[in-house]
């Protein structure tokens, strides 16, 4: 069913709020994806802060161009069928992992690339930043690595306090 150009417009108005609020967008191909599964992925994303846009490509050219943001030019031949945004609203890295985590269980949910720091990366990229740890993760290495040298300290020096029992 054809859009109207007032539904048009909204949705242009709606991608643009959205490209305004990112952190980062992953561009995605969800040809052939069960609307069960969607939704679940829409879920997921939601809970880490997330937000999925499903748009016509020209619209979503509309938006980017609108947003002063040229990245058309580097992805046209990269969408081959239907196109999804993800956007990372509180973080940049979010939307990578879902989606490469939803991708590794739907064959036909592909990656096509994304936008990061406001440069256009492939799809090759987005998978590299979809397997950095999160900041929790990464901190807790962190305290692991700084703690673990005390710990055998106190090892030792409780061993030494047992031997001159």
């Amino acid at each position: 069913m054809a859009l109207t150009r007032d539904q048009k417009t909204k949705q242009v108005e709606s991608l643009k709020s959205n490209i305004s609020k990112q952190k980062s967008v992953i561009f995605v191909d969800f040809a052939k994806v069960a609307s069960k599964d969607l939704f679940s992925l829409r879920r997921n994303l939601k809970e880490a802060g997330c937000n999925l846009k499903i748009a016509k490509k020209t619209l979503v050219r509309i938006a980017f161009g609108q947003s002063n943001i040229s990245f058309w030019s580097k992805i046209k031949e990269s969408i081959p069928g239907q196109l999804a945004l993800v956007f990372g609203i509180d973080d940049e890295i979010a939307p990578a992992r879902i989606a490469n985590t939803f991708a590794k269980t739907q064959e036909n949910f592909k990656i096509l690339g994304g936008i990061f720091e406001n440069r256009f990366i492939g799809r090759e990229r987005v998978l590299i930043l979809a397997n950095i740890p999160t900041r929790n993760e990464l901190l807790n290495r962190l305290v692991g690595s700084l703690a673990s040298p005390m710990a055998r300290f106190v090892r030792v020096l409780d061993r030494i306090r047992e031997n001159k029992k």
